[in-house]
């Protein structure tokens, strides 16, 4: 490190820290160098050996790599500890201990030269970002990474990934596919597609084309990069592909195919250390044993209660938490437990608090539901159009399509005709359609 710091950039600090100190070159120099040569360090003509360094660092009070310009090791130390802990505290579920390390790490590293760590902590500070729900903030980070000369390559694929998933879930699909693409064409560029995060950045993207009705095109990705974590043969990356496909194959209704994914992908999630997949995946997979015929009941049930209790002490949020328990309310109701299915379903509202419509819409229809199973038609009426009115606040959005056709079916099901109506016209709005009315005139012969 000496031999290749700038000789006039350590001789200025050297003079910098003497000054600081009030010390003349005399006191200094001492019996470790004469005066003038202690000079000419200073002026910049002549670099210290190590020991010489080392010894007027010590008359100083200040380090070695002070003077040398790189981070303190005890400074390099301490914000590698507070990323460590910052990282432990986004898997611990606790969003808000991360953003408290990760603020004294980003402080010091402010006055302190640690490049290697500055892409670590800004991904790291995103993704505190998110957890605390300020998604604009997280964004702005990962833009910045994305597009920033110096981010080392893996922290781009990785930051490629959060902010894909991120506008795919928001409903953006045109930009979640605009910044997927961007990075997969880096990816390619660099030679990096022989890795993980390569393979999770493909499927990310896929399920944005797929979210778009690019139907055909996103199996296609799914398949291709299926084929490389099988070649890659790590279980982080075939999870990842599996994972996505089950997605797209329960989307198309072909439920059956999507769960002996959905379970391959569990099964090799399980083997790796990514808590709060583990768990999403877990309840994902005992939703979709829910819509098998007839459904898996206690495969069901073991599944949810599981990914439920993971999500205690993992990094989840709350519409992670208010599916599991959606799932476990539909799952107490089709046992014929009506008791438990409402007691779930309030647990579903605490959760929500107003911020997750489609969650909260789907609790009152299933609560609604359970009027029906006892006869009380007014009761469930009641319930269902609480559940419209919660759902119409959302707007022509694809993800409350099949939401409101269950609605309808429910409507239709205790006599309310036009109520049922005008949910199946908003089902099909959802997707996009819309009714075509004749602009042409015929000429009359």
């Amino acid at each position: 490190m000496l031999a290749q710091t700038d000789r006039v950039a350590l001789g200025r600090r050297l003079r910098s820290a003497r000054q600081a100190r009030g010390l003349t070159q005399g006191e200094v120099a001492a019996d470790v160098m004469s005066i003038a040569y202690l000079s000419r360090i200073e002026t910049g003509h002549r670099r210290p050996t190590a020991p010489a360094l080392e010894e007027l660092a010590e008359r100083l009070g200040v380090t070695a790599e002070s003077l040398l310009g790189v981070a303190d090791r005890r400074v390099v130390d301490e914000i590698r500890l507070a990323l460590d802990y910052a990282e432990l505290s986004l898997e611990s579920g606790q969003p808000e201990d991360a953003a408290t390390h990760l603020q004294a790490a980003l402080t010091q590293m402010t006055t302190s030269k640690v490049e290697d760590m500055r892409d670590r902590a800004r991904l790291l500070h995103a993704r505190a970002h998110e957890a605390l729900d300020q998604v604009d903030d997280a964004i702005l980070e990962l833009e910045e990474l994305i597009d920033g000369d110096t981010t080392d390559g893996l922290t781009r694929i990785k930051a490629g990934i959060a902010i894909s998933r991120i506008y795919r879930e928001s409903g953006d699909l045109s930009r979640a596919i605009e910044c997927g693409e961007r990075v997969m064409a880096y990816v390619e560029d660099a030679g990096l597609d022989s890795s993980d995060e390569a393979v999770q950045l493909a499927v990310t993207l896929a399920a944005a084309h797929f979210e778009r009705g690019d139907t055909g095109h996103a199996v296609r990705m799914c398949r291709k990069a299926i084929s490389r974590a099988e070649t890659l043969g790590t279980p982080k990356a075939r999870a990842s592909a599996y994972w996505n496909a089950s997605a797209m194959q329960a989307r198309r209704g072909d439920v059956a195919t999507a769960v002996p994914l959905a379970e391959r992908a569990l099964a090799l999630l399980g083997e790796g250390q990514d808590a709060r997949n583990l768990a999403l995946l877990r309840g994902e997979v005992g939703r979709l044993q829910l819509e098998l015929d007839p459904p898996a009941l206690d495969d069901a049930r073991r599944n949810l209660e599981q990914a439920a209790a993971e999500m205690e002490w993992s990094p989840s949020t709350s519409s992670d938490r208010a599916q599991v328990l959606l799932g476990l309310a539909r799952a107490a109701f089709l046992s014929g437990d009506v008791p438990a299915s409402r007691d779930l379903v309030a647990q579903v509202h605490d959760v929500a608090n107003g911020h997750l419509p489609l969650a909260e819409a789907e609790a009152w229809a299933l609560l609604g539901s359970t009027h029906v199973s006892e006869g009380a038609t007014d009761e469930a009426g009641s319930c269902f159009r609480q559940a419209v009115l919660t759902l119409s606040g959302i707007g022509a959005d694809k993800g409350a399509a099949q939401l409101w056709f269950d609605l309808a079916a429910l409507l239709e099901g205790i006599g309310q005709a036009e109520a049922a109506s005008d949910a199946y016209r908003r089902a099909a709005a959802s997707t996009g359609l819309r009714a075509r009315v004749a602009s042409t005139t015929f000429a009359r012969s």
